[in-house]
């Protein structure tokens, strides 16, 4: 078993160490170390009027960090998982960034922060902005109970383990086969895999009956050879063959399937280019009331 890194970044959001206990779950496939990072925003320590560097609240920030850090890594420890803390300043998304790929994480794990409509408009995605910074190490996104729908809390917070049961969507396309490969890693830590296939509404629309059966005898083949390569590899696997609205079809099989986590390959743009590129899976990792993990 290939043992590997973890880098978890966090801002010390309500909640945030509940999901730092969830990524306990990944030693049974590896896990040997989690990088705890803390970025302080330049712009909270930066030159003021007449009053130069404030060295003294950056002083004060970090130690607030370290603290919380140094009582987080007793529960880390008592895991049987090493730690490492970094507390910087800088722009908190390239510092991130950097850090995991010198570290050689496998993996980013970071905190969703629920925005108003008009954040989305003006703002952008933290998770997009990740992602093109990143571009090869898979991201990690939490979503905590406050951010869902009422009926949706319930199941959340008894989500400790997102990797128990993960739904893949899958595009048939280079990226989501990456993201096969990257999930068969985690045996151990993770207990069945819902591989879901979408034939998408532009995809069907103007398609003889003849065709149309052809891609869904085609796209069961393909399910069939995912769902034996995750066996290859000790993972149990279902599949699932779905037709309508990419997003709208995987957020409601998650639902239904109660799924733990939703894996999805991305391109890290926000452009039209692809079936299940780009745009989708960001909608579904801003909407969804699960857990994301994207690979770049």
């Amino acid at each position: 078993m290939k043992t590997f890194k973890v880098l978890f970044a966090t801002k010390f959001r309500e909640l945030a160490f509940d999901f730092l206990k969830n990524i306990f779950d990944l030693k049974k496939a590896g896990l040997k170390e989690i990088i705890l990072t803390h970025i302080i925003p330049r712009e909270e320590v930066a030159f003021v009027p007449f009053g130069g560097y404030m060295k003294d609240e950056e002083e004060r920030l970090r130690a607030e960090a370290r603290i919380r850090f140094e009582d987080w890594e007793k529960t880390i420890s008592r895991a049987g998982i090493k730690t490492k803390i970094f507390i910087e300043v800088g722009n908190p998304i390239p510092k991130i960034v950097e850090i995991a790929k010198a570290e050689k994480c496998k993996l980013i794990a970071a905190g969703h922060k629920k925005r108003t409509t008009l954040e989305k408009i003006i703002i952008g995605s933290h998770t997009l902005e990740l992602l093109r910074w990143s571009k090869v190490i898979p991201i990690l996104i939490n979503k905590s109970p406050i951010d869902c729908e009422p009926g949706e809390q319930w199941f959340l917070q008894q989500n400790n383990h997102p990797f128990h049961r993960p739904l893949l969507a899958t595009d048939w396309s280079k990226i989501s086969s990456e993201a096969l490969q990257y999930i068969a890693t985690f045996k151990g830590a993770v207990d069945q895999v819902d591989i879901v296939h979408v034939i998408g509404t532009k995809l069907s629309k103007g398609v003889s009956r003849t065709e149309l059966r052809r891609l869904e005898r085609e796209s069961k083949e393909r399910l069939a050879a995912s769902r034996e390569y995750l066996k290859s590899a000790g993972i149990k696997a279902e599949t699932h063959l779905m037709a309508g609205r990419t997003d709208e079809e995987i957020l409601r099989l998650s639902n239904e399937l109660k799924s733990t986590l939703i894996i999805l390959g991305t391109t890290g743009k926000d452009g039209i280019g692809g079936f299940f590129l780009g745009s989708v899976s960001h909608r579904i990792a801003e909407i969804s009331d699960r857990p994301t993990l994207l690979i770049p």
